[in-house]
């Protein structure tokens, strides 16, 4: 057993623990499995980029593996500490330390919520809008390492789009600042692109600069009902395509539908439908009908506006599908979190593509997800007891991920790499590719104390 000691000339006793209670709560997150888990050694809490440092200083000097870890809502395992040591828990870390609205920007700590990133922004008329569809219980620094993005991504693109600098501590201890405060810079390599989606891999944040955006003067939205998901699927990409300028753009299909509506208690129709939000400053009743147009070329049973309140539920329903999906069949567990992104020419191809494949196999499989942006959330449910079962799912989700790849798309569009999708990473990559990132890995982090086990494949 390696002696942890040491932790004390970097943090206060109360924060290092070896408690077994600690240790098992930051064995795994929201989407590892249990048989993917495993307890870190030690749990430490630190509160400043100077404590961060000491940590790390000393974990490289012993070789000792430390794996971040933020709210614990990822989806691929993302902060398992695979091979044990210490597990650093950063939401302690949650002080907003400047807001500077003549600039749209925010100054955080990476343990801060970003609902609160929100909340703080709309005191002077701003947002934050990539926040995704957990930000009212995901970290920054969370959102960062996944690169993540949610319902207003269509509009507005993802967190990597949003940040602009970054104060990171290298494997090492070095604390360096990656990006700045301007709203470009072409002055050397773009560390801070780099770290955005490095899963704690390569760096650990200790402080981000985020754009914020002024609210928009109009918001209108609705839903429009449709007969089958292909028709519904068509209709986004032809929205998307035809230049519509919507906000939010979301897909439920009948059985997300069918899951969801049990969940909350709606009486929504059992059919597929898209979910709409639509902003601007002047003009909004142009861009619905617009819309309206487009997506009557492919047979909607019904395109209507909703009010504020009820919008809000709407989208509250949206959000709310991992809940619904965990307790649709106390019987029944998920595989995996499909989290697929293909252009958008092919979005209505692999939605065809997934639904047949789980039709065939006699699975259940919900369907959704930020479709303006050809994103595919796919949750196949099965009896974990039934192998036979298992084994067709777990066919059906690998056969969904490589058609996406095939494509042109991409095995994760939020969700990172983690512990679950690194098989799929030459095949999106290529050989060639993989060598690259690994080559940055051991620059940055020599001797692979930084989250080792995640992203590359096992052998990598």
């Amino acid at each position: 057993m390696t002696d942890y000691d040491f932790l004390a000339d970097a943090l206060a006793p109360d924060r290092v623990s070896v408690d077994e209670y600690a240790r098992a709560e930051h064995a795994g997150d929201w989407g590892s499995r249990p048989e993917d888990e495993v307890e870190p050694d030690v749990v430490v809490w630190p509160t400043t980029t100077d404590e961060v440092a000491a940590v790390l200083a000393a974990a490289s000097d012993r070789g000792i593996p430390v794996t971040p870890y933020a709210a614990g809502t990822g989806l691929e395992g993302n902060a398992v500490p695979a091979h044990a040591g210490i597990s650093m828990d950063l939401t302690r870390m949650d002080d907003v330390l400047d807001v500077r609205p003549e600039d749209h920007q925010i100054d955080v700590q990476p343990g801060v919520l970003g609902s609160t990133v929100d909340e703080r922004a709309a005191d002077h008329g701003l947002f934050f809008p990539p926040l995704p569809s957990s930000g009212d219980i995901s970290t920054v620094g969370g959102m960062i390492a996944t690169d993540a993005s949610g319902m207003q991504t269509v509009k507005y693109g993802e967190v990597a789009d949003w940040v602009l600098e970054l104060e990171a501590v290298l494997a090492d201890g070095t604390v360096i600042t990656a990006g700045s405060k301007a709203a470009k810079t072409s002055a050397g390599y773009n560390l801070a692109d780099l770290l955005v989606g490095s899963e704690g891999t390569l760096a650990v944040v200790t402080r981000a600069t985020l754009e914020l955006a002024g609210r928009p003067e109009q918001i209108r939205g609705g839903r429009a009902v449709f007969a089958d998901l292909a028709d519904a699927g068509a209709a986004i990409a032809d929205a998307v395509q035809s230049g519509v300028d919507v906000a939010k753009i979301e897909l439920m299909g009948r059985r997300a539908v069918e899951v969801a509506n049990a969940y909350v208690g709606t009486d929504l129709p059992d059919r597929p439908m898209v979910f709409l939000e639509f902003h601007a400053d002047h003009g909004i009743e142009e861009e619905i009908e617009f819309c309206r147009t487009v997506f009557a070329a492919h047979d909607p049973i019904e395109f209507e506006l909703a009010e504020q309140a009820e919008m809000g539920e709407l989208w509250q329903l949206r959000r709310d599908m991992a809940y619904a999906l965990d307790e649709w069949d106390p019987e029944m567990r998920q595989l995996h979190p499909g989290d697929v992104t293909v252009p958008m020419s092919s979005f209505p191809d692999i939605i065809r593509f997934a639904r047949e494949r789980a039709d065939d196999a006699g699975l259940f499989m919900a369907c959704y997800g930020h479709a303006g942006d050809g994103n595919l959330h796919y949750e196949i449910l099965v009896d974990p007891d039934d192998a036979a079962a298992v084994e067709r799912g777990e066919a059906v989700y690998t056969a969904v991920v490589e058609r996406a790849i095939e494509m042109g798309g991409t095995a994760t569009g939020e969700h990172g790499v983690g512990l679950g999708k690194r098989e799929f990473l030459p095949e999106e990559h290529g050989a060639g590719g993989v060598r690259a990132m690994q080559a940055v890995k051991d620059a940055l982090d020599p001797d692979g104390i930084l989250n080792p086990g995640k992203i590359f494949p096992d052998g990598e």
